[in-house]
């Protein structure tokens, strides 16, 4: 079920029209609570008293037009092919009462090319929030599907806490480094994902601490990888499959250029440096990977005021393959 209306949200004024979308049915919370025997599953009952409480009602917005997305292209020139992939559902559904509905996308590529960043971008586009769950440190199957309240220190998943305490429909779900999930004893670290990728199974997800139906089948998936031969092929099948390059010299370039521009703006004190770096500074920049140009930026921003310079040098930026300092004490 979902009831239309038509909002302009006063922090987001790319993002015109929304519909609302019910993520759970009341009656089945109701239900719950009321099943509960008094003074047990404080946890529980607080989870279902939120519930009732907030309402099952969610915001489902979409970008209004293509153009929103022109900006992306610069930015990120090496996810190109992914973009085109948003911006095809994009038109599907402009002009109508259709959501928004994006297959989930899996982006491959090298540590550092920005596959997270993009995520990230996508969900600032789509104005949906963002949830995050970042594999490599997990070891156990129920951080996105919830454990069930019979554990002890048991809680709802991340599927489940993003649509229930967060207000959309449509997040953006990130599946960060999903090639490097480990499984703990019978738990499967990607089982819920299944479900979750299918539209069908999606619209009835139980978590299994709340036992509790919810619609997660607006959900947009941005999984990153290094490598694809860890991960099972039935989840490959339900993505698309996005293989990200390092960008060439001339989109590193570009890259770091709006980089540069972006920190300037965003800071006063960016207001005393040149409008645009030299060349020479360019061109080292071009060297680094994506994650690690906004680092070198402040650094050498920091650097140049250090030495009481509007404009930054070359011998302002990290040194190129620099490590870390040892932190410890000197004998």
């Amino acid at each position: 079920m979902s009831s239309s209306h038509e909002l302009v949200p006063v922090d987001r004024p790319a993002i015109p029209i929304a519909q609302m979308r019910n993520v759970y049915r009341v009656g089945d919370v109701e239900k719950r609570l009321a099943k509960l025997p008094p003074k047990e599953h404080e946890s529980l009952r607080a989870t279902y008293e939120r519930m009732l409480e907030k309402g099952p009602e969610r915001f489902q917005v979409k970008p209004a037009g293509l153009l929103a997305m022109d900006h992306l292209y610069d930015e990120l020139p090496n996810f190109h092919p992914a973009l085109d992939d948003v911006k095809r559902q994009l038109a599907l559904c402009h002009d109508s009462r259709d959501a928004l509905e994006i297959t989930p996308m899996l982006l491959l590529g090298p540590p550092g090319v920005g596959k997270t960043h993009f995520a990230r971008e996508v969900a600032q586009l789509l104005g949906t929030g963002l949830g995050f769950v970042s594999m490599s440190s997990l070891t156990a199957g129920w951080v996105l599907s919830g454990a069930s309240s019979q554990w002890k220190g048991a809680r709802p998943g991340k599927v489940f806490e993003t649509l229930v305490d967060g207000n959309y429909a449509n997040p953006v779900m990130v599946v960060d480094e999903i090639d490097k999930a480990r499984g703990e004893h019978a738990y499967d670290p990607l089982g819920a994902l299944y479900s979750l990728l299918e539209h069908d199974t999606a619209h009835h997800f139980t978590d299994e601490f709340a036992e509790v139906a919810i619609d997660a089948s607006q959900v947009i998936w941005v999984a990153t990888a290094n490598d694809e031969r860890a991960i099972p092929e039935p989840i490959l099948n339900r993505m698309n499959v996005f293989e990200v390059q390092m960008p060439d010299r001339d989109a590193a370039r570009t890259i770091a250029l709006r980089l540069y521009a972006g920190i300037r703006q965003a800071h006063a004190w960016g207001e005393r440096f040149d409008p645009q770096p030299v060349d020479a500074v360019l061109e080292r920049m071009a060297e680094l990977a994506p994650r690690e140009m906004r680092r070198a930026w402040m650094t050498a921003f920091g650097n140049a005021r250090l030495d009481g310079r509007d404009a930054v040098e070359v011998r302002d930026l990290p040194e190129a393959g620099a490590k870390r300092a040892p932190i410890g004490f000197v004998h």
